[in-house]
Parts: C-alpha cells; structure tokens; sequence
C-alpha cells in the first residue's frame, strides 16, 4: 500500500510525481505517467522536469503538437538545458521543420561543448 492510498489527500511535491510519472512510462502506462505528470504541473505550473517529461512522452506517441508546446514551455523555463534543445531538435525534424531543427541541434552542441570545457583535463 502506497502513501497515497493511506492518504489520499496528501500534497504531493512535483519531483516525485515526475519520477513515479517517468517510472510509469517506461513500464508502458501512458495514460498514468500523463496523469503523474500533469499532478505535478497542477502543484507547480513552471516545473521545468514535468514539461520536458510531456514533450518526450508526446513525442513518443507521435502527438507532436503536444510534443512541441511543451517542450516549448520547457525551454522558455530553462533555455539553457542540454537535453530540451535536444528535444525540440528532435520534435522539428520529425514535423518536417529542418531549419529549428537545425538551429535546436546546434544549441545543444554548444551547450554541450561548454559543458567540455569546464571539465578539468585527464
């Protein structure tokens, strides 16, 4: 038995929803990661991890106008993150959009290569 069936009332914090949202997912229950996600957004409407998980379960499903608004949302959250330009690469080339796909991709490289340098040296 879960906390949450003990207390059904219980504020839930956002992290953990996306955890157990990303948890369900990878076991193939999509409407339940949707829902543990979506709760998470519920608690905390600028929760950058809830948006990127949405955008990659979106895309996973090919709904991919869901897919680009919330990655979108995530960028516009934290623009400087590796993977949700990664994302939005993905999401433009699979709409056929090579130009943003391009330019998302090229984001990610840089933001990858910084990441490079400010590793010390072997």
């Amino acid at each position: 038995m879960s906390l949450r069936e003990i207390n059904p009332n219980r504020k839930r914090d956002p992290q953990t929803l996306v955890e157990e949202g990303t948890l369900d997912f990878t076991l193939g229950d999509i409407p339940g990661a949707l829902r543990k996600i979506n709760d998470a957004l519920a608690v905390d409407p600028e929760f950058f991890p809830a948006h990127h998980a949405l955008a990659e379960i979106y895309f996973s499903t090919r709904d991919l106008p869901k897919a680009l608004a919330a990655a979108t949302k995530a960028h516009q959250l934290q623009p400087g993150d590796i993977h949700i330009n990664t994302s939005l690469s993905r999401i433009y080339m699979e709409m056929g959009d090579k130009p943003q796909a391009e330019h998302f991709g090229a984001q990610a490289r840089m933001l990858g290569w910084k990441d490079e340098l400010k590793q010390p040296p072997p």
